[in-house]
């Protein structure tokens, strides 16, 4: 027993950072597992093993942590960045990520939980082949009991039901759901659950939010199959979120985000009913699907950014769940605000989740304001959604403006070239910045010291953020 508590107390500091002493909240799935997930992952090392263990852990926690530092501060010199929207940007995105952009697809933005559950539902309830989810969250209430029925109600009926469900942000679904699922005919899998020998990928995380049905008609962007995420945004327990229906061909690259994950949790490669050829529709538009995951050099979604932000000539409206960024990133927005493009960042205001994300952002507020760049914080309720608007072009998706998404998780985004879509998304924009808070240089300057060495001690854990 002494060689697994040495063990846990090890990757106590990797954890602490989403423990009650940084304002975590118990309603909220935080970024990193707490001590009884770490404890339970180590329950089957014999105890001559434990401290050994620990020590090989901290090793690896330093070797991150210095590894994070250098990365933080690699910039991307772009030669003649081009601008989003642009045909040499579509065909820049696909040299770094891989995908290509398609065209004839059909977008439709989805505001907050009552459209975006009333719209996955009904696609559920009209399947006919196969439906295919992946979520970060699934968490116990009204929400998941509405998706359970759901896709319990296709399994019976003979549909082909698979979802993969993230080990350690879905650990709270428990096993009633799960086996109402199972005994219906629907596959669960999960993905990463902790356990003693997958420690070194605990800390990433399959952050993608898909719903696939029939392999013609798929959801994506920043929804959880939970409560918080019901409503209108109407108050501080239900939370803002942008999420987006998508058909035609994009479909069946949405599907390979779900696919990347499923195979790794459950080593089977479903058959070509869940990826049929996809219709097109005469009046669809372009759409590209990037898929980022953690690997050397940078992943998908820090090049996207990277690329968005060089390349932004008129505006550059950034929302973001949480917010902080790396020296280089930080550079890069100013870079953006200095040769004067409109830059405005919309992140949370008091009514963050995990307020730590929220002090590490702030510290780098001031830089950010004396180069042109606005920063506003959204007042009413939780701000989850993750939208980039850059001229007349934009992205939806998965991942935020931290380390967990540019380096540690599996995202998924969803850049669309069309004007009627960037012109929603822009009014869902400047609607929100109605409801918040412009933070100007003036109150930054005025921090109080306690508020300012408590922003220093906290930036030490950015890596994990």
């Amino acid at each position: 027993m002494r060689g697994l508590k040495a063990f846990a107390t090890c990757v106590r500091l990797r954890i602490w950072v989403d423990g009650a002493g940084c304002g975590y909240r118990d309603r909220v799935s935080p970024s990193l597992p707490p001590l009884r997930a770490v404890r339970s992952a180590a329950a089957g090392l014999p105890r001559t093993v434990g401290i050994p263990a620990a020590l090989g852990l901290a090793g690896f926690y330093a070797y991150g942590t210095a590894k994070y530092r250098r990365n933080a501060r690699i910039t991307y010199d772009f030669v003649d960045a081009p601008a989003p929207g642009s045909d040499d940007f579509s065909r820049l995105l696909a040299t770094l990520s891989g995908s290509s952009a398609t065209d004839g697809n059909r977008v439709r933005v989805l505001r907050n939980g009552d459209a975006t559950f009333g719209a996955m539902l009904d696609a559920i309830r009209a399947a006919t082949a196969t439906v295919d989810l992946s979520s970060y969250i699934y968490w116990p209430g009204e929400v998941a009991n509405s998706f359970t029925e759901a896709l319990a109600e296709r399994a019976r009926a003979g549909v082909e039901v698979n979802v993969v469900l993230d080990g350690w942000g879905s650990s709270k679904v428990g096993p009633s759901i799960v086996g109402d699922l199972r005994d219906a005919g629907v596959t669960v899998a999960f993905f990463r659950k902790p356990n003693w020998h997958t420690l070194h990928k605990l800390n990433n995380r399959m952050h993608r939010r898909l719903l696939m049905v029939d392999g013609m008609i798929a959801f994506a962007g920043g929804v959880g199959i939970a409560d918080v995420w019901s409503g209108d945004a109407q108050d501080p327990e239900h939370w803002r979120e942008t999420h987006l229906v998508i058909e035609g061909p994009a479909v069946n690259d949405l599907y390979g985000g779900f696919a990347e994950n499923w195979t790794e949790a459950t080593h089977v490669v479903p058959g070509p009913s869940h990826y049929p050829k996809a219709s097109t529709f005469d009046d669809g538009i372009e759409v590209q699907v990037l898929r980022s995951s953690p690997k050397a050099g940078g992943t998908v979604a820090l090049h996207l950014y990277n690329a968005l932000i060089a390349g932004a000539q008129e505006r550059l409206w950034l929302t973001t769940a949480f917010l902080a960024p790396g020296k280089a990133f930080v550079d890069l927005l100013r870079a953006a605000g200095e040769r004067g493009v409109d830059v405005r960042l919309l992140v949370n205001g008091p009514n963050i989740d995990k307020e730590v994300v929220r002090r590490v952002g702030q510290r780098c507020y001031g830089p950010l304001m004396e180069s042109g760049v606005r920063i506003f914080e959204y007042q009413p309720t939780m701000l989850h959604a993750k939208v980039a608007i850059v001229d007349g072009w934009a992205n939806v998706g998965s991942s935020n403006l931290d380390q967990r998404s540019m380096g540690l998780d599996d995202e998924i985004n969803i850049a669309v070239r069309d004007t009627d879509v960037v012109r929603e998304l822009a009014k869902d924009f400047l609607d929100d910045l109605e409801r918040s808070t412009e933070y100007d240089l003036a109150r930054w300057n005025q921090r109080s010291r306690t508020r300012k060495a408590t922003e220093s001690a906290f930036d030490l854990l950015r890596q994990s953020l």
